[in-house]
């Protein structure tokens, strides 16, 4: 059976199985009592070709509209504008000057033509009684008009089945309409031959275990499609940044309305149709609904954001104009059915099973039958009555047919796939209240036969709750406490230096400083910028002030390949200077100059480079992340579409952060090891940082080694053959080498990885990965996307957790394969042998 099972049902794996595998092992399965029960989990290939179709049809009719656009927009400026535009009564009467079909038509269209009729974004803004800077007022009484008029960001969902549904699906079993056929003659008979009620105890005994087990399965798959739900409610639960009243807060797309002010970055996915108010580099990727790979660029010439697209690349904010349904996205969706998951290797194999045993319970069916049958044909010739027929013996013959139907009923084990199913979905609702949300069922299974975990630092094994501790300003290491402010640190620092250091602190940031309700001063961003941040303020700076003080030309965003992010600003009193931080080694090669102990700058010896370095290496033994900041003057001319230089910088200083780890990350690692589960950390941190936090956490042992990204590379695949599996720590990696490593541990040694990842750089290793494991609260949409399981809470244990019951899942079915099997075996050799020796 095991050989048979490999070859006609192994080809289906456990992500990007092909189609042609999928239809294979459905042909396989021709014995089958309930398609509608036994395929009810599992992809619908129909459906799914039919939704492809109207996909392609959609994005077509989409990347006309769009070239047309583009053409016209070359005749627009020679253009008198003039608008025939009239504002609807209700409409008017809310307050607002435009409606939501106009609105929708605009961005939809890429119209640019009829966004200058209105005038342009801060014309649309005031026609929605917005502020560009402030956003919508959150008076309920202003809100509930606005929804009325413009509607909510909710899709249309199809309507949830009910259970009488599930009880009709469950009496398309075929045995159990056979049944129902005898039940019928029986009763008939029964009671034509011994009268009411004697004659129809056989009938009705039937009739009430049709039932029984019609209500007994219809309960149970009714139960687990609201679990799927539940969970299918988790999976859409997304946040985001908008200004109202003119305060920053995050809150839930679905309460989106057109005029909020909502604040993108690197990794978002758009979650309304709307309109680019301002940004830097802000690249789109409008492939969900254009099918182009080549992201698109967003700016104040192009200022169209479409609700579905990701951003791939810089940050920006967002005027909403549509919502929900009006949506293009909406759109899309409401024209598409839901082809569903696709199957898990256990499922097919245990379908494959069920096939098997169902064919070997026919046959036995059958052949007791048959026994029986010919069993009384035996008696009558005895009795030489074999002529003369009567009811008696036809109802004999209909309950030896009801009994052959019944073995089938009990031998084949149709209840084996959906045993899986319904394992699965049991463990999925415990994961969930273990803070792991599974968003593919094949996860659970494959998570538990994991032989390799490669797990990011930052966040996951550590709390990604970032404090600065140390700093090396004007060739000089101070401890930054945080509890009492820097006042002393400060004063110590020459003006100029201080001067220099809070204006690459406060404009090359990814982050923000905002006063919120309550005149509460929040720092918003990642933590490492949070961090930053907040060492700018126990400074003593002034982020507003700062900001105001320069004009931003150029932004390039932090890049997980570059390991950097750099800013240039206009200089109030003339000229532009580029501000860079990142990655400690790679800003410091780029510098030729630093600041003295003066404040002066200087040109950068070999004792100044040996003193920085050994400071690197200094603070990252000590478990801290480093972090370089340099700047550079250059010029009074620049333009914003030339890049940004890659050298000739002054190092400001560097600063050491500290992550404290995770409590239980050294247990939960000891657990995995001993249950043949190997750790290994990958991160973009120096290689001492990250062996200092892997010693700690007991990821890195003696035997193992620690390697850097840019030496990994440079190995070739006979040689990474024979390393990877000794490599327990990756440190300065970029997002391909950590792809690389996932892809040799799968293809080459055989193992079955889980990866975990938070950026939208990690998304080509999650996908690569049998498990993607993507972080919750750090992760960007485009990662958790990508991913099979979503770490609510970003901890390793979580984790560790997944991995356990992804075990007991096995564990589970194996213990129902034995029963179910037990019972039919047994059943079929009593029956069989009864049949065989009585005749009965």
């Amino acid at each position: 059976m095991e050989n048979y099972l490999n070859e006609n049902f192994s080809d289906v794996k456990a992500k990007n199985t092909s189609e042609e595998a999928l239809q294979r092992w459905r042909k396989l399965c021709g014995f089958v009592k309930n398609r509608k029960r036994r395929f009810r989990f599992t992809a619908n290939l129909s459906k799914r070709f039919e939704a492809e179709a109207i996909r392609r049809s959609n994005q077509e009719k989409f990347r006309v509209a769009v070239l047309v656009s583009q053409a016209a927009l070359q005749f627009i400026h020679g253009l008198n504008l003039s608008s025939e535009y009239t504002v609807p009564e209700e409409v008017a009467a809310s307050g607002f000057q435009i409606c939501p079909d106009e609105l929708g038509s605009i961005v939809e269209g890429h119209d640019i033509k009829k966004l200058k009729v209105h005038g342009g974004v801060e014309g649309i803004a005031e026609k929605l009684s917005t502020s560009i800077t402030d956003g919508i007022s959150t008076s309920e009484h202003l809100l509930n008009r606005r929804k009325e008029i413009y509607g909510i960001n909710k899709f249309t969902e199809s309507p949830a089945r009910g259970f009488w549904v599930y009880v009709w699906e469950a009496l398309h079993d075929m045995t159990l309409m056979i049944l129902a056929v005898c039940a019928l003659v029986s009763l008939v008979v029964g009671i034509a031959t011994e009268g009411w009620p004697k004659g129809a105890h056989d009938g009705l005994g039937i009739v009430m275990s049709i039932l029984l087990v019609v209500f007994v399965t219809a309960t149970s798959d009714y139960k687990q499609s609201l679990q799927f739900k539940d969970l299918d409610r988790e999976k859409k639960k997304i946040t985001v940044q908008v200004a109202r009243n003119g305060f920053r807060r995050k809150i839930s797309i679905y309460d989106l309305l057109p005029g909020d002010i909502v604040h993108l970055c690197m990794g978002d996915q758009v979650p309304a149709d709307g309109l680019f108010v301002s940004g830097f580099s802000v690249l789109i990727n409008e492939s969900s609904l254009t099918g182009e790979s080549e992201p698109v660029n967003v700016n104040a010439l192009n200022p169209f954001l479409l609700s579905g697209t990701k951003v791939q690349n810089g940050s920006c904010k967002m005027l909403v104009t549509t919502v929900g349904m009006r949506t293009q996205w909406g759109k899309l969706m409401a024209t598409l059915s839901e082809g569903g998951d696709d199957e898990t290797p256990l499922q097919v194999k245990l379908n494959g099973v069920a096939t098997i045993i169902g064919k070997i319970g026919l046959f036995f069916a059958v052949v007791t039958f048959a026994v029986m049958v010919q069993g009384l044909f035996t008696r009558k010739l005895q009795e030489g009555t074999h002529w003369t027929w009567s009811g008696d013996d036809a109802l004999e013959i209909l309950e030896f047919f009801a009994i052959a139907v019944t073995i089938v009923v009990v031998a084949v084990p149709e209840g084996l796939p959906l045993a899986v199913t319904l394992s699965l979905a049991f463990a999925m609702k415990k994961m969930m209240n273990d803070k792991a949300l599974v968003r593919h069922l094949a996860a659970c299974e494959t998570m538990g036969s994991a032989t390799s975990i490669c797990s990011d630092k930052t966040g996951t094994l550590t709390t990604n709750h970032m404090t600065v501790l140390k700093a090396c300003i004007c060739e000089e290491i101070k401890e930054v406490d945080n509890s009492k402010g820097t006042p002393a640190f400060g004063s110590s620092i020459p003006a100029s230096a201080s001067k220099l250091l809070l204006q690459s602190i406060f404009n090359n940031t990814g982050g923000e400083v905002v006063i919120g309700e309550g005149n509460k001063t929040e720092i918003l961003g990642t933590p490492t910028e949070t961090a930053i941040l907040e060492f700018g303020l126990l400074l003593g700076g002034d982020f507003q002030a700062e900001r105001q003080a320069s004009k931003i030309v150029k932004v390039e965003p932090f890049n997980s390949v570059k390991k950097q992010m750099g800013v240039v600003i206009e200089l109030p009193e003339g000229g532009f200077r580029v501000h860079c931080k990142g990655a400690s080694e790679i800003i410091l090669a780029a510098c030729d100059k630093f600041l003295n102990s003066n404040g002066e700058v200087v040109p950068l010896n070999e004792a100044a480079v040996n003193h920085l370095n050994e400071t690197i290496e200094k603070f990252a033994s000590e478990a801290l992340r480093t972090l370089c900041l340099a700047c550079m003057e250059i010029g009074n001319e620049f333009s914003a579409d030339a890049p940004i230089p890659t050298e000739g910088y002054t190092c400001i200083g560097i600063v050491g952060i500290k992550d404290p780890m995770r409590p239980g990350v050294k247990e939960s690692v000891a657990i995995c090891r001993s249950a043949g589960i190997t750790v290994r950390m990958v991160t973009g941190d120096n290689i001492n940082t990250a062996k200092a936090i892997a010693r700690e956490c007991g990821i890195l042992t003696d035997n193992g080694i620690a390697i850097e990204g840019p030496e990994f590379r440079e190995k070739s695949d006979e040689e990474l053959s024979k390393l990877i599996p000794k490599i327990q720590v990756m440190a300065r990696s970029s997002p391909m080498d950590k792809h690389t490593l996932v892809k040799h541990l799968r293809t080459t040694l055989g193992e079955v990885v889980a990866v975990t990842g938070d950026g939208t750089n990690d998304a080509p290793a999650l996908h690569e990965a049998d498990i993607g494991l993507a972080m919750g609260i750090a992760g960007t949409e485009v990662a958790k996307e990508s991913a099979d399981v979503i770490i609510l809470d970003d901890n390793f244990s979580t984790i560790v957790t997944v991995a356990k019951w992804g075990r007991s899942v096995y564990i589970n079915i194996q213990k129902f394969v034995q029963f179910q099997l037990t019972v039919n075996v047994v059943a079929l050799i009593v029956n069989f042998s009864s049949a065989c020796l009585t005749g009965k």
